[in-house]
């Protein structure tokens, strides 16, 4: 009683995510590590020192963005730019940002084998309580070994680590649930005398997002999120990655989002923004970060992928694997209503220099927006 009432009394602020009053959700990827999403040595990438994260979060609220999605990373990818090597941890930077924001809903990526159950859904109370409601939980299940061996502990088998992230979620979700102590056992994680106060302001448990694009990944999403987070060679597969998702999820009776992946770079001309482009990837590019990112992800990359491999690795040095916005400005907006038209329903956006494309986004790309409907504001 006393909970519900404290919970009642909260200045709650609507999550922008699931109250979305947009056709395209739009949410700003990777202000928390530094390059961002581009693995370049161009001028204007992320530094990562407080005012600058500070900065662009107050920035990405005004000029209406729904979310901050940041990036779970432990260390670089080595190469002449060593990506990512500086970072903010995600929770601690959500519930700082969550003290100085007011309307834009705050996520923290988590690596599932990093946090047990138990610390993770006090935490995420904490900063939802915080924030009034507008935080978010990304579930990474585990990819990068490297990372992953930092913490002693050795990655399962690629559908194993689903399994560990179910029990995980299903534990979690009790403790947000439960007002008093329980005893838990699942096929990972056992605890006597569970217990977790206070709880989430967002009922029945904040926005959950999983980045699930395998078959076991989906399932996974389909069972547990809210929204999920598509990466997707084509707009083509992004599409059906959404399709196949919400099936799964309607089987179990339940609803999805899906967010789409895109990098902007954007110009007064098409031929501008290509160069730009081909400035920052194939001058300017971190060729030998990007084969060990590769490596990670698939064994011997370049063996593997072929006459594929430099056309993902471009991908992945000019935004992280994203789909290009890369144009005018009306070209860019209309990238973002091909998404919208395939049947995403957002998609996150990264720049070469953030300060500079959310001030972009805010003045060029807005009001074309709103006038194309994507955006009611």
């Amino acid at each position: 009683m006393l909970v519900a009432l404290a919970n009642s009394e909260l200045n709650m602020a609507p999550n922008p995510l699931r109250d979305s009053e947009h056709r395209l959700g739009l949410a700003v990827f990777g202000i928390n590590v530094s390059s961002g999403c581009t693995m370049t040595s161009a001028p204007g990438t992320l530094g990562i020192d407080w005012p600058e994260t500070k900065s662009l979060a107050l920035a990405a609220e005004a000029a209406g963005f729904d979310a901050l999605i940041p990036v779970a990373r432990w260390k670089g990818m080595g190469g002449t730019v060593n990506f990512n090597h500086r970072s903010w941890e995600p929770f601690t930077m959500a519930s700082a940002l969550a003290a100085v924001t007011e309307r834009i809903a705050l996520f923290s990526t988590c690596h599932v084998p990093t946090v047990h159950p138990v610390r993770m859904a006090k935490e995420v109370a904490t900063i939802d309580q915080i924030s009034g409601g507008r935080f978010c939980l990304n579930i990474v299940a585990g990819w990068n070994e490297r990372e992953i061996g930092m913490f002693g502990v050795q990655q399962k088998a690629h559908d194993e680590r689903y399994d560990v992230a179910d029990d995980w979620i299903e534990f979690t979700k009790r403790l947000w649930d439960e007002p008093a102590e329980f005893d838990y056992a699942g096929p990972y994680f056992t605890s006597p005398g569970a217990y977790s106060q206070p709880k989430p302001v967002q009922a029945p448990h904040p926005l959950i997002m999983s980045a699930g694009n395998s078959p076991r990944g989906l399932q996974f999403a389909a069972k547990h999120a809210d929204l999920n987070f598509v990466v997707a060679p084509d707009l083509a597969t992004a599409a059906e990655n959404a399709r196949n998702v919400r099936e799964l999820a309607a089987e179990q009776g339940r609803k999805i989002k899906v967010f789409g992946q895109g990098y902007i770079v954007c110009r007064d001309t098409q031929a501008e923004a290509n160069a730009f482009r081909d400035q920052y990837v194939n001058e300017l590019g971190d060729w030998d970060g990007v084969r060990n990112l590769l490596d990670v992800l698939i064994p011997n990359s370049q063996s593997a992928l072929g006459d594929q491999w430099e056309a993902m690795a471009a991908n992945m040095i000019a935004g992280y694997g994203a789909l290009p916005l890369v144009g005018t400005p009306d070209q860019v907006v209309a990238g973002m209503r091909a998404f919208a038209d395939a049947g995403l329903d957002g998609l996150t956006v990264s720049w070469v220099d953030y300060a500079q494309g959310i001030e972009q986004f805010d003045k060029q790309l807005r009001p074309r927006l709103v006038e194309a409907g994507l955006r009611a504001y």
